[in-house]
């Protein structure tokens, strides 16, 4: 049996009670797993100085695969940055993978299956901002690079051979922004021709907005660049589901970082009304990643079943608490 080394982030808000559940998943499933805390976020820079200390990035190097919780990135606070930014350009996870699947659930739309590819180290998260003209005038640029878009695409498209769909649909907003999106639409259009068993659509961003309220049964793959991808996949989360069963993988060549896309909402610490099913299914994605197929199954399979029975959290329009449905689903495991 394959050994693995996970580093968890816990994290601020909830984020320490979702990966906690997440540990206790992976403990039921037959695996050989060591784990290892690292700290990063809000708490973290208040105890060591930095969201995101090298150790951190270090522990994520040397693991197998990284869980992370969620943080806290208050505004204005000197010295502050974005941990999950830095840790993505840091670390170079340039793909940012947003799986967004049906559930059998009422407010769940039936027979979704997209896969969102954003680009995650560059475009308007670049981090290149000025401020001109006495603080009149701010400047963000916008870095598209032909590297940077290369291997997302590619990536899009080897995501859709992997999982056998037929379309990738590349997305972006190249008749006003010609450079930077024309680009993007044009590395996507050499990128294809090596991969003539699937077929390659362009939406601009605005129409694939539209299409994902009006039809999101058409689409199988998406990619598309940092901020577009941002915005529509936590628009297509809500046709099933919402953010308390969104999951996301952060891939790069060396290191890989999963999580559920909710926030810390702090409101909810400590309240048991936290919904564990996105970190449940960033853990699932973190077995595909390992290759441990058969173990994401199983547990993709027993989040399904509790969903089916109402063994939920409030969002979902069950009684359980946090722990309760963790219990569940280790049960069905």
């Amino acid at each position: 049996m394959m050994s693995y080394k996970i580093c968890l982030l816990p994290g601020d808000g909830i984020g320490p009670e979702v990966i906690a559940c997440a540990k206790d998943v992976l403990t039921a499933l037959p695996l050989e797993l060591d784990f290892a805390e690292s700290g990063i976020g809000f708490e973290e820079f208040q105890r060591s100085g930095s969201p995101l200390p090298d150790s951190t990035l270090q522990a994520i190097r040397h693991a197998d695969a990284t869980l992370f919780g969620a943080v806290t990135t208050p505004p204005a606070i000197p010295n502050y940055f974005s941990p999950v930014v830095r840790m993505r350009q840091s670390l170079d996870l340039y793909a940012n993978l947003r799986p967004t699947r049906s559930i059998p659930h009422e407010s769940s739309r039936p027979n979704i299956d997209i896969l969102i590819v954003r680009e995650n180290t560059e475009g308007l998260y670049s981090g290149i901002e000025r401020l001109e003209d006495d603080g009149d005038r701010a400047i963000t640029e916008r870095v598209i690079t032909r590297k940077g878009s290369e291997r997302i695409i590619r990536k899009a498209f080897d995501m859709a051979r992997q999982t056998n769909r037929k379309s990738v649909h590349v997305v972006h907003k190249a008749n006003v922004l010609r450079q930077t999106c024309g680009l993007f639409r044009s590395v996507a259009f050499e990128i294809a021709k090596e991969y003539a068993d699937i077929e390659l659509k362009e939406m601009l961003v605005d129409t694939c907005a539209m299409e994902l309220v009006r039809a999101p049964e058409q689409f199988e793959v998406v990619v598309t660049t940092n901020l577009f991808g941002d915005i529509l996949s936590d628009e297509a989360c809500m046709f099933v589901g919402g953010l308390g069963v969104a999951a996301s993988g952060n891939i790069g060549a060396e290191a890989a970082v999963f999580e559920p896309v909710h926030g810390s909402a702090p409101p909810l610490m400590g309240t048991g009304k936290a919904n564990p099913v996105a970190m449940f299914l960033a853990t699932a994605m973190m077995l595909d990643y390992l290759n441990e197929v058969e173990s994401a199954q199983r547990l993709r399979n027993a989040v399904n079943a509790c969903i089916l029975n109402g063994e939920s959290t409030p969002d979902l329009s069950g009684e359980l608490t946090t722990n309760q449905v963790t219990e569940k689903v280790i049960e069905k495991i």
